[in-house]
């Protein structure tokens, strides 16, 4: 597997609904009217790779070093990429699972992880958890694309949503594009519900996948939203360098394209 040698610096801007602020006195027609939602926006930029857990290597989850937040810089890129690197070869899972938490306490709102490798639901040996049925064609830039719709009927969820700093992983339902000419894939459309009493908690996220240079599929862009009733709470949207291959068991040497001449 080729996705945990790889490496790409993550931008991720999220867009927050604030809490409410303390009762004001309102005059006039103001006083009429619902206060207008206010939003809190965030950028975080991160070293960004992949790796498994001890007790589950067969599922491939997102590891984050921050580098910046908010324009403060926190760590030089290459000591987030070393700590990062160290990491996600590291067989201990509390390390790991600490990386995770801490990506989720800069002050975001409903963090949700493990967008970029969604597409290994579909591997071959997986397929027997969905049903698909064809929904429709579309054109998306130059190519021609199928689009079927899934429902993730068993195996184990791959959303994961923190939320009052539990993780919760969810079951899946969407939609999956492909490229028509050879079945290649280029979006995954999730949806997932969760209910808490009377509270109806609505994710979800678009993630668009292109070839890297080394001719594996990497994520290009995540759009995530996250509604509460008919609110939106919260817009996450990452974008993603180009994915670089490093190798060696005690240094990093990247693998980059060749210039073009």
């Amino acid at each position: 597997m080729t996705a945990p040698n790889m490496l790409a610096q993550e931008t991720f801007q999220q867009r927050a609904l604030k809490p409410p602020r303390r009762f004001r006195p309102r005059l006039g027609n103001a006083a009429l009217l619902p206060p207008k939602p206010e939003y809190r926006t965030r950028v975080i930029v991160s070293e960004y790779g992949y790796s498994t857990f001890r007790d589950a290597p067969n599922a491939l989850h997102e590891f984050r070093q921050v580098v910046s937040v908010d324009g403060r810089l926190l760590a030089s890129q290459e000591q987030a990429r070393r700590t990062l690197t160290i990491g996600l070869r590291s067989e201990d899972d509390a390390l790991k699972k600490r990386m995770l938490e801490n990506f989720e306490k800069h002050g975001l709102l409903g963090a949700v992880t493990d967008f970029g490798q969604i597409l290994l639901l579909f591997g071959r040996r997986r397929l027997d958890d969905f049903t698909f049925r064809l929904e429709g064609e579309v054109v998306v830039g130059t190519e021609a694309a199928t689009i079927l719709h899934f429902e993730q009927r068993g195996g184990a969820g791959a959303l994961l949503i923190f939320e009052k700093r539990k993780a919760i992983h969810q079951p899946l339902e969407g939609q999956l594009w492909v490229r028509r000419s050879d079945s290649r894939p280029l979006r995954v459309v999730l949806r997932s519900t969760t209910k808490d009493g009377d509270r109806v908690t609505r994710h979800e996220a678009t993630v668009d996948y292109d070839l890297s240079h080394h001719g594996v599929l990497v994520p290009v862009s995540v759009v995530h939203r996250q509604f509460v009733g008919p609110d939106l709470v919260v817009e996450n949207v990452f974008r993603y360098s180009p994915f670089r291959l490093f190798s060696a068991d005690t240094e990093m040497k990247f693998t980059d394209p060749a210039p073009a001449k």
